[in-house]
């Protein structure tokens, strides 16, 4: 059982955790090297900021996305319109994502300037009322302030990354070029330790910032649900989403893949155990898994222990988990006693 306090208590204490980390790791690397420490937190602080800022633009350059201009869709803004009206919060800027498979996504440096893009397969292969599920899942990031949160957090794996890869490139090669023997071994065997210091903590960072990524799509689900009042639709979204996705030849890798409402990458893995075993989910023996089929399918290779723990690099959580949780809230909603205070309580 959740709320929107323990999302919030969940958003704060994963920045805590990874400022302490990279605090004592920053600290250990200024000790080994011998570096003001101070240089190192402004050179880290210019670092996230300049993510922040640069972040949005990467956004709209790698998926190449266009604004729509107003009367464009009429259906598609109405219905931003309205759900963000129930949400109580201000209309985001709708884009299309020149993207043959089915997405959306949220992006911004604030909750005012956020825009909400999706692909225009999400438009050409979903019905309205999926779409409309779709939306209020994006709505729910944007009111949870998730995309902020995570562009934040996800620059700190980033940064220990990058940290890693200059220290073992320049202890390699401080232990080749330099005349001193003595002091040039010294000084390679102390940015080999930099490095795999900072190998460290880019894993302990990345799982921190993928398990919060994970329960951020939860939160998102069921705040679609409650404003949509129809969680159904959205199950078959995810279902249709994640299907389109794995047909794709290649995971897209543009600056946007952590925001989708659907990762590319987990949806070819959730869907590549399907394929290989289709007359075994061909239920009908049709030749064709219809979507009673897939999520009955999605629900046996959840059980995966490999799966499992690969999936704690994911983004997302496993589809069926997230059509599970719909459709806990859609039983509560046919008893209606379902209510806004009670919209994460199946988390």
């Amino acid at each position: 059982m959740a709320s929107l306090a323990q999302l919030k208590l969940a958003m704060i204490l994963p920045n805590l955790l990874l400022g302490l980390i990279f605090a004592a790791f920053l600290t250990a690397i200024m000790f080994i090297l011998q570096i003001g420490l101070i240089w190192a937190f402004v050179l880290a602080g210019i670092f996230i900021l300049i993510q922040y800022f640069i972040g949005p633009a990467i956004v709209r350059a790698s998926t190449r996305l266009r604004y729509l201009k107003d009367g464009e869709n009429p259906w598609l803004e109405s219905t931003v319109k309205e759900l963000a009206q129930k949400s109580n919060m201000q209309t985001p800027r709708l884009a299309v994502v020149p993207n043959s498979t089915p997405n959306a996504f949220v992006f911004g440096r604030t909750s005012g300037d956020a825009t909400l893009a999706v692909h225009e397969g999400l438009l050409q292969q979903l019905s309205q009322d999926e779409i409309r599920g779709v939306i209020g899942h994006e709505l729910g990031h944007i009111k949870h302030k998730d995309f902020l949160i995570m562009t934040a957090l996800s620059s700190l794996p980033l940064l220990a990354y990058l940290i890693f890869r200059v220290a073992f490139q320049a202890a390699w090669v401080s232990g080749r070029t330099s005349r001193k023997k003595d002091e040039g071994a010294g000084l390679a065997a102390a940015l080999f330790v930099v490095s795999v210091l900072s190998y460290i903590v880019y894993i302990i960072a990345l799982l921190c910032v993928m398990r919060l990524s994970r329960l951020r799509e939860h939160y998102a689900d069921a705040f679609s649900a409650y404003v949509t009042s129809t969680p159904r639709h959205l199950e078959s979204a995810l279902t249709k989403i994640t299907y389109g996705l794995s047909l794709a030849p290649h995971p897209e890798r543009d600056g946007a893949r952590t925001l989708y409402i659907g990762d590319p990458a987990l949806a070819k893995l959730e869907v590549q155990g399907i394929a290989s075993r289709k007359e075994e989910y061909d239920l009908d023996k049709d030749g064709v898994l219809d979507e009673k089929e897939l999520e009955l399918a999605m629900e046996k290779e959840a059980k995966s222990r490999w799966l499992t723990v690969n999936r704690w690099f994911h983004t997302h959580p496993a589809t069926f988990q997230r059509i599970l949780l719909l459709r806990e809230i859609e039983n509560e909603m046919s008893t209606g006693k379902y209510s806004s205070d009670r919209m994460y309580v199946h988390i």
